[in-house]
């Protein structure tokens, strides 16, 4: 089916626009003679049925059979989105409200997770964001802080602002000087790689390290278990989700089946994870069936990218595929600047 209104006239993309707005404002399926009467396209309410059911022909809309009204299907919300709808500016007092809850100076996890709750409840879809891939983050400074004596907490400075920590269990008792040293060592070798490099040339980069003993046999632990102490973005929750409880009061989970999907849905962070880090740059719009995976047919996300430094990660929203997304990508947008713009 072609997702260009080419193969389709003015007046079949006007009734169109029509059906799609109507359902997004009622979520119910939109009759001819409330076309007719909601938005004076001049011509009858029997030709916009003939109309309708051309497009219904044509694969952009479907009819429940307990209904004589329609509904968008996939391929209508991308022709909407793509070529009639018209984002709509952020107003002043949406503006206001997201700066006010967004706190300055946060750390990159604190300042998503409180943006993707602020974005759900004005969307009143699902907020959700990824933070920014560390594959290609470069180590600025690796600091080893004794928690015990068989115990470390490594604090990574990367060159982009991001901090992470992560704990090591020595399984063997190390003194103060071994630890130093070990920093010492792992700094003069490692700083300025990424932790990609940094993963696949451990090995050759502390074989020939360290004085003989303790300083020794933690570089060992750290050539042992590198490839899971520097896979940064394996460790905590890489993505982080708003409150489900708006997006649940919306008409498309009424039932059980559907609020049981919704729920499952939001039980798969790998799943959501996989989604959000497989999208692309800038503002990406991905409507029911585009998905990949059929637990996500019933959905539409809407992301837009934001950066810190040289890395990248998205914030956005998902709900059903009728969301007002002339109301919704503006403001997904402008969080995503705002985002960015408190990260730097």
């Amino acid at each position: 089916m072609p997702h260009t209104p080419d193969a389709l006239s003015e007046r079949e993309l006007r009734v169109l626009e029509a059906v799609v707005q109507t359902y997004i404002e009622t979520a119910e399926p939109a009759g001819s003679k409330t076309i007719a009467q909601r938005f004076g396209l001049g011509v009858s309410p029997a030709t916009i049925r003939s109309t309708m059911s051309d497009l219904e022909e044509k694969g952009y809309l479907f009819h429940p059979h307990t209904s004589a009204g329609r509904i968008p299907t996939d391929q209508a919300y991308r022709v909407y989105v793509d070529h009639l709808m018209r984002v709509a500016p952020v107003r002043s007092q949406v503006r206001t409200a997201l700066e006010a809850e967004l706190p300055p100076r946060s750390a990159v996890d604190d300042l998503l997770r409180r943006a993707a709750q602020v974005l759900g409840v004005l969307t009143q879809e699902l907020g959700v964001a990824a933070a920014p891939a560390l594959e290609q983050a470069v180590l600025e400074r690796l600091e080893l802080v004794q928690i015990a004596s068989d115990r470390l907490l490594l604090v990574f400075n990367l060159r982009s602002g991001v901090v992470r920590t992560i704990f090591v269990q020595t399984q063997v008792t190390v003194d103060a000087r071994a630890v130093e040293q070990v920093a010492r060592v792992l700094n003069e070798r490692l700083g300025g790689l990424t932790l990609r490099e940094i993963r696949t040339s451990l090995g050759e980069r502390l074989r020939d390290a360290g004085e003989p003993g303790q300083g020794r046999d933690l570089l060992n632990i750290f050539i042992a278990e590198g490839d899971g102490i520097f896979a940064l973005e394996r460790t905590g929750d890489a993505v982080v989700l708003g409150s489900a409880q708006p997006l649940a009061e919306q008409p498309e989970f009424a039932s059980n089946d559907r609020m049981r999907e919704l729920l499952e849905l939001t039980e798969r962070r790998d799943l959501i994870r996989e989604t959000l880090t497989a999208r692309g740059r800038g503002l990406t719009i991905t409507i029911g069936g585009e998905h990949g995976d059929q637990r996500l047919a019933g959905f539409t996300l809407v992301t837009s990218t934001y950066h810190v430094g040289d890395l990248a990660g998205v914030i956005g929203v998902l709900g059903p595929t009728r969301m007002p997304y002339d109301k919704i990508i503006g403001l997904v947008q402008h969080t995503s600047r705002l985002v960015e713009g408190l990260l730097q």
